[in-house]
């Protein structure tokens, strides 16, 4: 092992960017060393990926689940440490690793992120609802820290990598930046009649067409939130306001977003859809490393389509503008109805269309205010879920 290599800690390590990441990783021994690795409840991934990496730490959901990998590891756990719940992440995270892969998925994964930031290492962000429900202050730690903040979601990698070198969030205008168009693949029923929506099941919100994710995230695709969340979370990440923020259907899923700059040229970044590519750009980032994707064949293409997005089938990209119009605290209360709303869907407790009714109740019962610290944060988020808990009970009587 090089004595110069990079250490790299990764919260979430058993979900589809942590194994990512670590494939990556495994692409070029003695560049990296596993600091920490988090599995909540994945504890044979994670057994098997901590006796191929050796991580100097391991974290798990509770103590039944760190007795379970003590057992799995046996001697292979050798030097490896475990520990578990909140107090063990948050631990993870302020491990003083180089690089911090946060993704964990939802508001779980807030404050080991934020924990990250405060060491001002690099932390490479997949998980958006960190900025989603608290985008000034996760910027504010940002910049408190001197962390260097780089994008793992493929839009947002694609738009940084797309920036100019002068390019600054506090005046993007400044460096000719006009706007930002995140694309979507459309999800698995962009073509699907809005009359036969009601009857979408789980498991057919969850088989999206071009990548391979986890259920809460396919079903966020699906009903075009996760691009909802993503307009929100660019604003953040790059200063840019709603009005200059768009989104566009492309169902190849090969152009991951574009900067349109104010002489008329647009840059778009385009690669299969594969995240090892923006993974890997942020690991080696400024340099280049292999991914160990298949090159694009454009000929093989033929054809690349756009197209607008349908918000009259789809609402919750409506809803997640509306948010992130509205400001304060509006963006923690659609996301925390949001996952509750999901929940009940892939629960079989609320209809694939009830989810951005339960949002949009949400929205509407929710005060607008100021958030100014972790607690306000979660008081809104706790307030928020209780009324989209109260809407999913309604909705589930009246079936």
């Amino acid at each position: 092992m090089a004595v110069d290599a990079v250490t790299v800690t990764i919260l979430g390590a058993t979900g589809s960017i942590g194994t990512s990441a670590l494939d990556v990783m495994a692409r070029h021994p003695g560049r990296f060393r596993v600091r920490a690795l988090t599995g909540h409840r994945n504890i044979g991934l994670l057994a098997q990926q901590c006796r191929r990496f050796r991580p100097e730490l391991a974290v798990v959901a509770d103590a039944q689940a760190a007795s379970a990998l003590r057992e799995q590891l046996g001697a292979a756990c050798g030097d490896i440490q475990i520990l578990y719940g909140e107090d063990g992440l948050e631990y993870a995270a302020g491990s003083g690793a180089d690089i911090t892969v946060a993704a964990i998925v939802g508001a779980a994964g807030l404050r080991p992120a934020l924990r990250a930031v405060a060491d001002g290492g690099r932390i490479l962000l997949a998980n958006k609802e960190s900025l989603v429900m608290a985008g000034a202050l996760f910027m504010d730690a940002v910049a408190r820290s001197g962390a260097t903040l780089l994008p793992l979601d493929s839009e947002h990698n694609a738009v940084f990598q797309c920036l100019p070198g002068n390019f600054s969030r506090a005046r993007p205008v400044d460096s000719g930046v006009t706007r930002v168009l995140l694309t979507a693949s459309g999800g698995p029923f962009r073509a699907t009649p809005r009359s036969e929506l009601e009857q979408v099941t789980p498991e057919q919100a969850c088989a999206h067409p071009n990548w391979s994710m986890g259920r809460k995230i396919s079903v966020d695709s699906a009903t075009l939130m996760n691009k909802g969340l993503e307009v929100i979370e660019a604003s953040w990440l790059f200063g840019i306001d709603a009005d200059h923020l768009d989104v566009v259907v492309h169902p190849q899923s090969i152009v991951h977003s574009l900067v349109e700059y104010v002489d008329g040229t647009m840059l778009a970044q385009m690669s299969n859809p594969d995240m090892r590519t923006p993974i890997a750009h942020a690991l080696g980032w400024p340099e280049r490393l292999e991914a160990g994707v298949t090159p694009l064949d454009l000929v093989g293409l033929g054809r690349l389509d756009f197209g607008a997005p349908d918000h009259d089938r789809f609402p919750c990209l409506g809803l997640a503008y509306q948010a992130l119009r509205a400001g304060g605290s509006a963006p923690a209360v659609l996301n925390a109805a949001n996952e509750e709303a999901v929940s009940a869907f892939l629960d079989q407790c609320l209809p694939f269309t009830g989810i951005a009714t339960v949002i949009e109740t949400a929205l509407e019962c929710a005060e607008t205010v100021d958030l100014t610290g972790i607690d306000a944060l979660l008081a809104v988020d706790g307030a928020a879920r209780r009324v989209a808990r109260d809407a999913i009970a309604r909705a589930g009587a009246a079936q």
